[in-house]
């Protein structure tokens, strides 16, 4: 493994996350922010938020990127909306992210389950608003509309990587797939924010990454987020280079005028880093 330059050294932040950890674990539940070997984690569960990760902790899929392991996952737990909600009662949240492991073995791929969770913390927890992260779903319209049904503020699919990386990066999902995601919110849902992220540091080259960003915004992105990639292993896809937090703050200034409500970039920048502020400032720039 590379040595981490220096903008990438953080130190530990001065509250304890025990509590949040303490709510997660007597409601059972994952978070992508342990699955996913997220490195803001001590800074977010400081912060009394998490990243629900819903459908269990085995992945039907297996990309190159990824921490969280691939398997045949367990039976889909019915009560774990309520348990998700409980969760975000303890903790105090009024924005919510919700993400999944991907569930080709199901017949609606999970987006039934991501209805009722949602709809579980609107009930249970009043003025919350809500960010879900979903896989492709095969980009099935029938189950796009089943998780925009429940009413989301935010709809997020990452692209995660440019064209030319998407076979060996994510070889069970397609780059014009995910760009059909976020199309069918736009088209079905115009009133849902449409958001994706992407990693660099996984080869590709700068104008790639622009070109992605562009194909993104005329899919209907409206909030994009950049980050370094940190492979979790040396089994995992190589790393490429790590970028300064110089280049990430040239990209957004770069892609911002294309049309984007925001473009969140930087090292340790994830999809669901800082998501609050994040939606809250594209609510913002859209009053305006």
């Amino acid at each position: 493994m590379r040595r981490l330059p220096d903008w990438m050294r953080r130190e530990l932040p001065a509250r304890s996350s025990l509590e949040t950890r303490g709510i997660l674990r007597q409601n059972r539940l994952n978070t992508v922010c342990e699955s996913a070997l997220c490195p803001n984690r001590s800074e977010c569960w400081s912060r009394r938020t998490a990243t629900f990760m819903i459908l269990g902790n085995t992945c039907t899929r297996r990309c190159g990127f990824c921490a969280i392991g691939a398997g045949r996952p367990d039976e889909v737990e019915r009560e774990e909306p309520e348990r998700v909600a409980e969760a975000a009662k303890a903790l105090g949240l009024r924005y919510v992210v919700v993400t999944s492991v991907a569930r080709d073995d199901l017949e609606d791929e999970g987006a039934g389950h991501f209805y009722r969770t949602v709809r579980s913390l609107q009930e249970n927890v009043p003025g919350v608003e809500i960010e879900v992260l979903t896989p492709d779903f095969h980009a099935r319209e029938e189950l796009i509309e089943k998780v925009c049904e429940a009413g989301p503020a935010v709809f997020n699919h990452n692209l995660e990587t440019v064209a030319r990386l998407q076979r060996r990066v994510r070889p069970q999902a397609g780059y014009e797939r995910s760009l059909r995601v976020l199309e069918t919110v736009k088209e079905r849902y115009p009133g849902i924010l449409r958001k994706s992220g992407l990693m660099l540091g996984l080869g590709e080259r700068e104008e790639e990454v622009v070109e992605a960003a562009r194909d993104l915004e005329k899919a209907g992105c409206e909030i994009l987020t950049l980050g370094q990639y940190l492979p979790p292993s040396e089994k995992h896809f190589p790393l490429s280079e790590y970028f300064s937090p110089e280049v990430f703050r040239r990209l957004a200034d770069t892609l911002r005028p294309m049309g984007f409500r925001e473009v969140y970039a930087g090292p340790y920048v994830r999809s669901s880093y800082h998501a609050a502020e994040t939606y809250h400032l594209a609510e913002l720039i859209q009053g305006n």
